[in-house]
């Protein structure tokens, strides 16, 4: 576990499959509700690279932990500045002693992930050598709702003092009871009951979805995304896939931030829900044919 401040966040790591040829250290990013045990298949394939793999459990999270204790299946956050610190710190402490001399480590991030990390990269652009991301939160859907009625209930919501109820709707999502059917994130049903069955025998690590904090904290860390030279200052070597039925976040805005980007491609998976590599072979193999004919230009 990593204590930063009052928050205990869980983290892993993973060395690279010695059977291959080694090529450093990935950092994984997860996205918001999700956990380290989900991405095994992924950190295998990394591993199955020649990277060793670092990986973490977001704050109010998976096994990190909870902020909100008398619903701890929210995700909740006062601020999108303390997710900085969670990565500041796990950078810090946990992947800087897996490299060796001045060797930068590669990324690949999902959705709030990627947003955490294009802030970081804001920050630190020499942090990195190369970055991919996937479905990174760069607007998130209002499926159906006007943009303006969120953003006005969910300031409504603040203003009376109930930062940590959670939005509606999501009390229903408790992934125990989550059918494929009412879910929105892939479209394999085989991956999506591999994790059903997981947290079935883990239900600790289990989240619902966000509070109305969450949402505000979102809403004011996106504003900064789109001030003039917020994205041009991210000079490292980026690959952002957009999943072309997203419908968590909004795939137009990543690429119209992957445009502003100096060094980034972009690449739309266009038959892809959300969850990118969570999807059915041939879309997965979209994704890894895209990431190592970008990482072995860099590597």
């Amino acid at each position: 576990m990593l204590d930063v401040g009052t928050a205990r966040l869980r983290t892993a790591r993973f060395s690279a499959d010695p059977t291959h040829l080694e090529r450093g250290v990935c950092v994984l990013l997860n996205g918001q509700t999700e956990f380290i045990e989900k991405y095994f298949e992924v950190i295998d394939e990394l591993r199955g690279r020649g990277f060793a793999v670092a990986a973490l459990d977001w704050r109010g999270q998976g096994g990190s932990g909870r902020l909100v204790a008398s619903a701890p299946l929210r995700v909740h956050i006062d601020d999108f500045a303390e997710y900085d610190a969670d990565l500041s710190a796990f950078m810090d402490q946990i992947v800087a002693p897996m490299l060796s001399g001045d060797a930068r480590p590669i990324a690949v991030a999902h959705s709030m992930g990627g947003h955490i990390l294009l802030n970081y990269l804001n920050r630190n652009p020499l942090r990195f050598t190369a970055c991919a991301f996937c479905a990174p939160l760069l607007m998130y859907s209002t499926r159906g709702q006007p943009r303006w009625f969120v953003h006005a209930v969910t300031n409504t919501m603040m203003l009376l003092g109930r930062s940590k109820d959670g939005v509606w709707g999501m009390e229903g999502r408790d992934p125990l009871t989550m059918t494929f059917d009412r879910q929105i994130v892939t479209s394999d049903r085989a991956r999506f009951q591999r994790t059903q069955d997981f947290l079935k025998l883990h239900p600790d690590l289990r989240s619902s979805g966000p509070t109305w904090g969450w949402v505000a904290a979102a809403d004011r860390a996106l504003a900064r995304f789109a001030l003039p030279g917020f994205a041009e200052q991210i000079s490292i070597p980026a690959l952002i896939l957009g999943a072309g039925r997203d419908r968590v976040t909004v795939s137009e805005a990543a690429k119209r931030f992957a445009a502003r980007m100096p060094a980034c491609v972009y690449q739309c998976i266009q038959d892809a829900e959300h969850e990118i590599l969570m999807e059915r072979d041939e879309l997965r193999a979209q994704f890894w044919q895209g990431f190592d004919r970008f990482m072995d230009l860099y590597l």
